[in-house]
């Protein structure tokens, strides 16, 4: 440590420093009475346009990862084996888990936290997030026809037919 240097803030000249222009981009404050009331509405107006636009890209996710899904089902093959099983388990499973929580997963986006658990708050955004996860439960369901999983034609339900009696049985 050197004994004689110290530095004292005080005696510098700040006048030589008051006279430059402020850096790009920088607003200047300006105090007045009106500045602030404007400034934090322009605040509350661009925050709440925000979390509009977060609630909107939160809303559509589930149709955005579709592609990648449909890739997944595309190369597991379309025959029943445990990794083309797996993939469509997770894809029927996640819509219903996205819907029971969609509530909690719009709460960040709620306008009051008293109105978090109404179905008022966000309903285009809700509306549209249970759309896109019914379009992802549909993949899953074609998937699921595509692999013989899905009784769709008659001899799938051929324990559930009852017969009549057989005419040479009948006579008697």
């Amino acid at each position: 440590m050197s004994k004689g240097f110290n530095l004292e803030y005080a005696s510098l000249d700040h006048s030589k420093w008051r006279n430059l222009p402020p850096p790009p981009s920088f607003s200047t404050f300006t105090p007045s009475s009106k500045a602030p009331a404007k400034a934090s509405a322009a605040a509350a107006s661009s925050y709440a346009s925000l979390k509009e636009k977060r609630a909107w890209d939160l809303a559509i996710a589930p149709a955005k990862s579709l592609p990648m899904q449909a890739f997944m089902l595309y190369m597991s093959g379309g025959g029943v084996q445990i990794f083309s099983m797996g993939i469509v388990f997770m894809l029927l499973l996640t819509p219903f888990k996205n819907i029971a929580g969609m509530n909690a997963a719009f709460t960040p986006f709620a306008p009051t936290p008293a109105s978090v658990k109404s179905l008022k708050v966000l309903p285009l955004q809700k509306i549209a997030y249970i759309a896109c996860n019914l379009l992802t439960l549909a993949v899953g369901l074609w998937k699921c026809r595509s692999m013989g999983l899905l009784p769709t034609g008659t001899g799938d339900w051929l324990a559930f037919e009852t017969r009549g009696m057989a005419p040479e049985l009948s006579l008697l």
